[in-house]
């Protein structure tokens, strides 16, 4: 094949304000996302050389996805019978790293799938799946709608549908968590300690998503935050659960590997400018509070 740019593609994927539900089932880990609109936006052109192997450029900072990105030119090499494939790599992103916000898996998405649409390849979200978690557990952010997923080997995927009108207020309580040094450590004993709160949460988002019911999902992930909340969360879930019913919001959900707690909301109410403002008076201590949209998962052009 002779050299050549082969095609350029942006895509956008969403981050997350942690998840709705996380846990394990039938000894399986599992996550509930939670996506929201906050999007990582990856710029990806792909050339054809004749010189051996492939190469990722321009995201050296970025290790994680660079890794994604040089396993997904080796499959289209593969593909194409091309002898090397280089790919320039661009990343905007805004989302917070080290937050439970989907910082890595939004990067990651967007840009393996940037990789396969520069080339003429719709690259389905299972195997953006795969190649996301040959590198480190992600979220399910590449899924359409709320996803369930295995975030450490893939091995359950289920699509809950779309998620009801909902919005967030997110509380950052600051700090960051390292990701890869958080699910080295087995956490697998405290996980089967809440398997009856979690699998209560799970109906119950389950349950809210299929009848298009805030107020369900809110109490699901209202149990999940609670019995799964990481060690130095505890005052943090329980102001925000105080506040929460304060304003009437429909509960409380946490980042189960991050700094951030979510305060939930029914987007049918049109409360969240007032409450929003509350927020930041009530949680003047906190490292940052935003408003977002709860949205459905998957990649956008």
């Amino acid at each position: 094949m002779a050299d050549g740019m082969l095609g350029t593609a942006s895509v956008l994927a969403p981050g997350t304000c942690g998840e709705f539900v996380q846990g394990m089932t039938r000894g399986v880990d599992f996550l509930v996302t939670c996506p929201i609109n906050q999007f990582s936006r990856a710029t990806v052109a792909v050339c054809r050389r004749d010189e051996p192997g492939s190469q990722v450029r321009g995201i050296d900072h970025l290790p994680k996805t660079r890794q994604a990105v040089a396993a997904t030119l080796e499959q289209i090499r593969i593909t194409l019978g091309a002898s090397g494939l280089f790919a320039d790599v661009a990343i905007a992103n805004p989302i917070p790293m080290g937050k439970g916000m989907g910082s890595s898996s939004a990067d990651i998405t967007a840009a393996v799938c940037a990789t396969g649409r520069a080339v003429g390849i719709e690259l389905p979200p299972e195997t953006i799946a795969e190649i996301a978690l040959a590198v480190e557990p992600t979220d399910g952010v590449m899924f359409p709608g709320i996803a369930m997923l295995d975030h450490r080997q893939g091995k359950v995927v289920e699509l809950l549908g779309n998620p009801p009108p909902m919005e967030v207020i997110v509380i950052d309580r600051g700090g960051q968590v390292d990701t890869l040094e958080f699910n080295q450590i087995d956490r697998g004993e405290r996980w089967r300690g809440i398997a009856d709160a979690t699998t209560e949460a799970l109906e119950l988002v389950r349950e809210g998503i299929r009848r298009c019911d805030p107020e369900l999902v809110g109490r699901g992930a209202t149990i999940s935050a609670w019995a799964g909340r990481p060690d130095d969360a505890g005052p943090w879930v329980e102001r925000a659960s105080g506040f929460a019913v304060e304003i009437g919001a429909v509960g409380v959900n946490v980042a189960h590997s991050g700094t951030v707690v979510g305060i939930l909301l029914d987007a049918r109410k049109r409360q969240s400018k007032p409450v929003y403002r509350r927020a930041l008076e009530e949680f003047i201590d906190a490292a940052a509070v935003q408003h977002y949209r709860v949205i459905g998962g998957g990649v956008r052009f």
